[in-house]
């Protein structure tokens, strides 16, 4: 029998180059160079004598051979995690408290079905949520007021607090289905510049689409905020302005037609979320737990 060159790091890399959709990214997610994850591939496809994905497409698309590996990269991740985990819980009890806090509104979409995942799998653990929208969640966990912040892009080094990519996700611009900005293929960032920009009520800085798609180009369109989701979507569809969320939020309205979305820029405008935790916690089994079953609900 042949000796299978396969090892748990490439299971993981596998794994991370299908969440995140890029080799950078994927090498970020599993601390490695981008050079070394490149050579870790080749040596799997040299193995296995196929390429594993397809060069140049954005997002990554695996062949078949890289398909069937990443099927049994997910099930060995299952098992190896569930494994873990009671022993954890065996010898340590698996207790413990987790206070989450948040600073993207759409965040719950995901996060609830992630936490539900999560009690099922350490009832002992006490999980909570930070009340309230936290435009600072980092501070919280500074403080010790929360085990754990969701925060957009990658955060600058703190003393005392570790972080880790979830994922990456598609931030789409949102119109009425009579916009004339509906009938483009995708929108520039000068197409924001006579419109009136809806979004939640928080600073510039805050939004994805200001920061990384209009500040950049020196648009600074008008704007109006509006707390809720649903609201914002109303106010798009009738004609008051156009707005930009992530995809994930907005699917269901996207499916029965209320509005339309386009790709802010011909590829698309792809962002990140991080995970913030005191250092002295981020090894502990049930946080990696968490982490992991975020990233699989995403």
């Amino acid at each position: 029998m042949i000796q299978s060159p396969l090892e748990m790091r490439h299971l993981q890399t596998l794994v991370a180059l299908a969440d995140t959709g890029s080799l950078s990214r994927a090498a970020e997610r599993v601390f490695v160079t981008q050079s070394a994850l490149s050579h870790q591939l080749k040596l799997l496809e040299g193995h296995y004598g196929s390429p594993l994905f397809e060069r140049g497409t954005k997002p990554l698309r695996f062949t078949q051979a890289g398909a069937r590996l990443l099927a049994l990269a997910r099930q060995v991740r299952e098992l190896t995690a569930e494994a873990e985990r009671e022993v954890a819980q065996w010898v340590g009890g698996g207790g413990g408290q987790l206070r989450v806090a948040v600073e993207c509104h759409t965040c719950f979409d995901w996060l609830m079905p992630a936490m539900d995942a999560f009690r099922e799998h350490w009832p002992q653990v006490e999980l909570d949520l930070v009340s309230g929208f936290q435009a600072e969640p980092i501070s919280l966990v500074e403080t010790g007021a929360a085990d754990f912040a969701v925060v957009h892009d990658r955060p600058a080094p703190r003393a005392g607090v570790a972080t880790a990519p979830l994922f990456t996700y598609e931030t789409v611009a949102i119109l009425s289905r009579k916009h004339p900005l509906a009938q483009k293929p995708w929108l520039s960032p000068q197409d924001f510049a006579g419109e009136t920009l809806i979004s939640y009520p928080v600073e510039d800085d805050m939004l994805d689409v200001v920061r990384h798609f209009l500040a950049p180009a020196g648009v600074k369109p008008k704007r109006r905020n509006a707390e809720l989701t649903v609201a914002i979507l109303q106010l798009v569809a009738s004609g008051r302005g156009i707005a930009a969320l992530p995809a994930w939020s907005v699917q269901a309205y996207l499916e029965r037609g209320y509005v339309v979305a386009k790709p802010l820029g011909e590829s698309g405008l792809r962002c990140e979320l991080y995970a913030a935790m005191p250092e002295s916690l981020a090894e502990k089994p049930y946080l990696q737990d968490f982490v992991a079953k975020i990233r699989e609900g995403a």
